[in-house]
């Protein structure tokens, strides 16, 4: 069995629009979130997930009596959090990693003075973490903005919001400074390439390029990444502050070498966003991709400075499962798969889910490998998990084995990227306790070591309970990853 670091973080993921609930109280304002509507899923269509909507889209959503809104409520953890962190330390968390909601802190993004009450209830929550000798990781974007600087500017597309950003990350870290040293930027920045209003509070109306606005929008974020880094180093100087990808480690079907070629290209359009956050410039590969795609992006001059300037100090990614790359001209009749908000060739080598995510432990291994190889900086598995339909046994109890089993392989190929050489900080489940899926807005898609008796609709007690994951991931992290 590999040893592990006698400092490596284990613990667990969350996100604020996932979780907190209050909607609309103490301060807060309308977030992108508030608009994901639950969609039983024999209504919902077939593809990737969401991307650009309607400004006549949100609009509805805000007056929308009659449907159901879970990020509005999420798993009110508003109300909960001292027993949810509790929790976390009776299972021996050594990190929990949260977001703040923006909109908690700004409720119109541009608003010149901080919401009072929304700052209170982060100290309050950082409090109970370093009390419960729990390091917080606090994402400062994920995935939700305020609504008004969507309708006001059309969120990340407009240069205006990166000075929003910017004046919201120098509140929280000046607030914060005494309780938070692990940040990161964005939450899966990379997602911005496949769904414009999730990742970048983009409208449709009067887009004539899709990818053009995106990476337009993309390096907005860049921009403000760098700037929020650099500032968190002069405000924090013992702080850490890391970019964050959604990795899709993807393989060619075949030794064909157009599959390969097929496979290089997915791994540049992955790769992409972690390379300008930790290498600090556009890498060259991309000028032939925004070439054949007419894409054409402003940027002021400076921008490049900045970006020098204000490089991530870890990489931060979530893993799921692989992908399969297949050239262009040989795709027919190839079987789709779906995943972390992408969809995929299907690999004959691997299981799925309910949802149709393939199991891939040694991809999580490859996946280090690579990204250690490529930027030779500290790296940090931030999301893990699996979605389940967990279901109460007769005993009253979840025994959710299947969770086990999936956590302890990828558990276990994290031992052997470590002792292959690569440096890691840690591992955290996502959704250590039970929360409303990002993608689909289910309860029923659960992924947490921890129950929350509510359902899809809404309906429920809100009561906690452990699952067998919970006492087995507790024996891990007491080990130090010794007992799997």
């Amino acid at each position: 069995m590999a040893k592990f670091p006698k400092n490596f973080l284990w613990g667990g993921a969350t996100s604020a629009n996932q979780i907190e609930g209050t909607f609309l109280e103490q301060g807060k304002g309308w977030s992108t979130a508030d608009i994901d509507k639950f969609i039983p899923k024999e209504q919902r269509k077939s593809g990737p997930a969401d991307n650009l909507v309607k400004r006549a889209d949100v609009e509805f959503a805000m007056h929308d009596k009659k449907g159901i809104y879970p990020k509005r409520n999420g798993i009110d953890f508003y109300h909960h959090y001292k027993e949810d962190i509790a929790l976390l330390a009776e299972a021996g968390f050594k990190m929990f990693r949260i977001s703040i909601s923006w909109p908690r802190i700004f409720p119109n993004g541009d608003d010149k003075e901080p919401n009072e009450e929304g700052l209170r209830f982060y100290d309050k929550v950082f409090d109970e973490c370093r009390k419960k000798k729990i390091e917080p990781l606090v994402t400062l974007s994920h995935f939700e903005m305020p609504l008004n600087l969507v309708l006001k500017q059309n969120g990340w597309l407009s240069r205006k919001t990166v000075d929003d950003f910017v004046h919201y990350a120098d509140v929280v870290f000046n607030r914060y400074k005494n309780k938070v040293r692990y940040w990161i930027t964005f939450n899966e920045i990379n997602v911005l390439e496949m769904s414009g209003f999730t990742s970048g509070g983009i409208l449709a109306d009067n887009i004539a390029n899709r990818k053009e606005a995106r990476y337009q929008a993309a390096h907005h974020q860049f921009v403000a990444s760098a700037l929020a880094v650099k500032k968190c180093h002069e405000i924090i100087p013992n702080a850490s502050i890391g970019a964050m990808i959604a990795r899709f480690e993807s393989y060619p079907k075949t030794c064909n070498p157009k599959d390969a070629l097929a496979n290089v290209r997915a791994n540049q359009n992955n790769l992409f966003f972690s390379d300008v956050q930790i290498r600090g410039y556009y890498p060259s590969y991309i000028k032939r991709f925004f070439k054949d795609n007419d894409i054409h992006l402003k940027i002021n001059d400076g921008d490049k400075k900045i970006l020098r300037e204000g490089t991530a100090d870890f990489l931060a990614f979530s893993y799921y499962s692989s992908m399969v790359a297949i050239s262009p001209d040989a795709t027919e009749g190839e079987k789709l798969t779906s995943g972390n908000l992408k969809l995929s060739f299907q690999n004959p080598y691997l299981r799925s889910n309910d949802w149709g995510w393939q199991f891939d432990p040694i991809g999580l291994r490859i996946a280090l490998n690579e990204l250690y190889d490529r930027y030779q900086v500290p790296l940090f598995v931030v999301e893990n998990g699996l979605g389940a339909k967990d279901k109460l046994s007769k005993d009253n109890r979840i025994h959710d084995d299947y969770r086990i089993d999936y956590l302890k392989q990828h558990i276990e190929q994290i031992g052997e990227a470590y002792q292959d050489g690569v440096e890691i900080m840690g591992y955290l489940i996502w959704g250590c306790i039970d929360l409303v899926s990002a993608s689909s807005c289910e309860m029923s898609k659960r992924y947490g070591i921890v129950y929350v008796d509510l359902d899809d609709y809404g309906k429920g007690t809100l009561k906690r309970k452990k699952k067998d994951s919970y006492y087995w991931y507790k024996k891990v992290v007491e080990s130090n990853g010794l007992i799997l």
